[in-house]
Order: structure tokens, then C-alpha cells, then sequence
């Protein structure tokens, strides 16, 4: 079987923000690193090259195959910030129109950035999805 590429790492997460060069979106990636620490209880990790992680969660496919993955995170990407919402990732498609500008992809949300969103919004959704598993 395969080994996960994918794997917490000691890079310090403010470091990671800290070097994002745009001022908006580092603001926003703050915000995200002191709403996910918050309700999910857990200190961030680095996951990989720049998956911002809170917590672990264990799982097992039907083949038997298991593995360790974080409970929620979210990413600076080059498109987006990247939020991964484990806890919600099937009803991603789910979420109102209402929350604002954003797309989903399998198991992921994709905004621009957080004032094209309703923040309490996200705050349910952080507060359902990492009570949820």
C-alpha cells in the first residue's frame, strides 16, 4: 500500500503565514489560524508544504487500508484559501448560498477571502464540523 505523502511536519504555521506576501490575504490566514485554533481546541500543525492542521483523526477505508489525517485545516493557495472541513466533508454541497462567495471541491472550500463570506456562518460551520468528528 502507499504511504501518505501528506504528513505533519515541526514547520512553525505563523512562520508559514508570515511569509505569504500578500497583506489581505496573510490577514486572512491569521484569522483562520485563530478561528480554527479556537474551536477545535487544538494547536496547528503543518501538514505536507502548507496545510495549516488542527487536530487527528484515525480512519479506515473498506479495504482495511488505515491512516491519520487532521480533523480541519485550510491552505494558502495560489487561487484561494483552501478550507478542509473533515467533519463536514459530505455536506460541503449543502452549505447556502447565503455563506457568500466560495466553492467546494471533494472535501474542501474554496474562498477568495473572508469578506466575501458571512464569518458567523463559518464560525457554525467550524463549531459543527470539528464537533462532528
Amino acid at each position: 500500500m502507499a504511504e501518505l505523502k501528506t504528513k505533519p511536519n515541526d514547520k512553525d504555521p505563523k512562520e508559514i503565514i508570515a511569509a505569504i506576501e500578500n497583506e489581505d490575504r496573510r490577514k486572512d490566514c491569521e484569522a483562520l489560524l485563530n478561528l480554527m485554533s479556537e474551536y477545535s481546541g487544538e494547536k496547528p500543525v503543518i501538514w505536507g508544504d502548507g496545510i495549516i492542521g488542527f487536530g487527528t483523526w484515525e480512519y479506515e477505508y473498506s479495504s482495511g487500508r488505515k491512516g491519520t489525517w487532521f480533523r480541519g485545516g485550510f491552505a494558502n493557495r495560489k487561487q484561494a484559501i483552501s478550507l478542509y472541513l473533515m467533519g463536514e466533508m459530505y455536506k460541503l454541497e449543502d452549505i447556502s448560498p447565503e455563506f457568500g462567495k466560495f466553492k467546494t471541491g471533494k472535501g474542501c472550500l474554496y474562498i477568495k477571502k473572508l469578506s466575501d463570506i458571512k464569518i458567523d456562518m463559518l464560525k457554525d460551520l467550524l463549531k459543527s464540523s470539528f464537533k462532528s468528528i
